[in-house]
């Protein structure tokens, strides 16, 4: 399996890790059957992600997706963290492995979580953001 440069980076120097004390949201996604865990802490202001950090627990490609994804919402509004789906966050690593893809896609859910979680405790709406689904698979 072929890993790129920068998914290597970003596994062997991640980025934001660690738990955020005064996060103002929190998403934490998992796949039982990989036993990746993702959280996601989210400090938002004046509607702007001015922080991020995660805590990932999973192989490299997702603590790299974790890493990428975290790095990319920085400075971003609401609005435009949304638009951070698994396949920029796999385009900003040059790539996955297709058995590894699905780490991108529990990095856009934890963001998407967090962002989900801060509407709640603000008993806000953000369009085009959904409830959080429960995984099985």
């Amino acid at each position: 399996m072929e890993y790129t440069e920068k998914v290597m980076d970003h596994f062997m120097n991640p980025r934001n890790v660690g738990e955020m004390e005064d996060a103002s949201g929190v998403g934490t996604v998992g796949n039982a059957s990989c036993g990746d865990i993702m959280r996601v802490f989210l400090k938002i202001e004046n509607n702007i992600v001015i922080d991020a950090t995660f805590k990932t627990f999973g192989c490299g490609a997702a603590v790299a997706t974790s890493s990428m994804a975290t790095e990319m919402v920085k400075g971003k509004t609401i609005q435009e963290a949304l638009t951070i789906t698994n396949k920029a966050v796999m385009e900003a690593l040059d790539g996955l492995p297709a058995v590894k893809a699905h780490c991108s896609t529990l990095a856009e859910e934890a963001l998407r979580a967090a962002l989900w979680d801060y509407a709640q405790k603000n008993g806000i709406e953000i369009p085009g953001l959904e409830e959080p689904k429960e995984h099985s698979h």
